[in-house]
């Protein structure tokens, strides 16, 4: 697996040089996403894969308040 090279801080973690944040990066083979990767910033070495259809799925079920409920 490859690591991406920049990775990209989430706007919500904040100033200042703390290591308590999102950081995002994605891996294209076109202009597009294809793989989307996530760590924290205090354990970098640790990273989590998805695709960006199964993140937007996360995200929405985040934001409306219905994580946990089964897709229908």
């Amino acid at each position: 697996m490859t690591t991406p090279a920049h990775w990209q801080k989430s706007s919500f973690s904040g100033g200042g040089e703390g290591n308590d944040c999102l950081e995002l990066a994605t891996t294209t083979c076109t202009p597009t996403p294809t793989t989307i990767h996530l760590r924290e910033s205090d354990t970098p070495a640790t990273h989590l894969t998805t695709t960006p259809t199964s993140l937007s799925h996360l995200l929405h079920h985040i934001k409306t308040g219905r994580l946990g409920t089964p897709l229908v």
